[in-house]
């Protein structure tokens, strides 16, 4: 029965980050959602107060994503909960922090560019490579393990979870982190940009270096000097034109 709630519990959490991450697209594009990145707040904050709070939601965010993916709090959380569980409880706590600061988030004054026509398609086909390009990087390592359904299915299985593998699939060869990647281009990517959706754009970008720099030194403490070399022969983010690709690691 233990095992059963555990499975159902991942599930629940991966519907949640689908939800989520469904809804941000339309947050970001102010499309087909209750309250877009440039609405009007319910309450008249002010400039200067609504700046304040849209730094503390992002602040907010990153601090627990981070938090949660340090090793010495994982054991710790693990005094408490199941080893199964553990990667689900990331992912509900992720999925929740982004909609809250998507909930409270302050609409901000002014204009930096609002284009129509050829322009904003340009725009709309460059969000759409963002969110594929996050997408495709999950399900090219592993998109069942990395927001914990294979780990609550192999527990509800009474089997054994393999150990990590390094491999560098196909945009893995062009650049280190081609998720994080894609959702810098899906959170600049848009027809209407406002000092608002530029700030949340910003933040984001800020914190996912600031992330980067830690999970960096992870992947290195696990995989060593193959790691290393990876980082010598593979940008960060961006790619290098002309750049010639890294061999696949099996």
């Amino acid at each position: 029965m233990k095992r059963a709630i555990i499975f159902a519990y991942g599930i629940a959490a991966y519907v949640l980050f689908l939800v989520v991450f469904s809804y941000m697209a339309g947050f970001l594009l102010s499309f087909l959602v209750p309250k877009g990145i440039n609405s009007e707040s319910l309450s008249d904050t002010g400039p200067e107060n609504a700046l304040c709070i849209n730094i503390g939601l992002i602040a907010l965010f990153g601090f627990f994503h981070s938090l949660l993916a340090r090793d010495r709090v994982k054991a710790v959380l693990l005094r408490v909960l199941p080893q199964a569980a553990e990667r689900s409880t990331y992912v509900v706590q992720s999925s929740l922090c982004l909609a809250l600061a998507m909930w409270q988030w302050q609409a901000l004054p002014g204009t930096l560019w609002q284009v129509e026509g050829a322009a904003a398609l340009f725009a709309y086909v460059l969000f759409g490579i963002g969110a594929g390009l996050v997408l495709w990087s999950t399900f090219l390592i592993d998109h069942f393990e990395l927001f914990g359904l294979r780990q609550v299915w192999t527990h509800l299985r009474r089997a054994d979870m393999p150990e990590s593998e390094f491999r560098t699939p196909a945009l893995y060869r062009i650049v280190r982190h081609p998720m994080q990647l894609g959702v810098i281009i899906l959170v600049f990517a848009t027809p209407h940009m406002t000092f608002g959706h530029l700030l949340f754009a910003g933040s984001m970008t800020a914190y996912i270096f600031v992330g980067l720099y830690f999970e960096e030194r992870a992947l290195v403490r696990t995989f060593g000097e193959r790691y290393r070399a990876y980082q010598r022969t593979v940008p960060m983010l961006f790619p290098i034109p002309g750049q010639r690709l890294k061999p696949a690691s099996p």
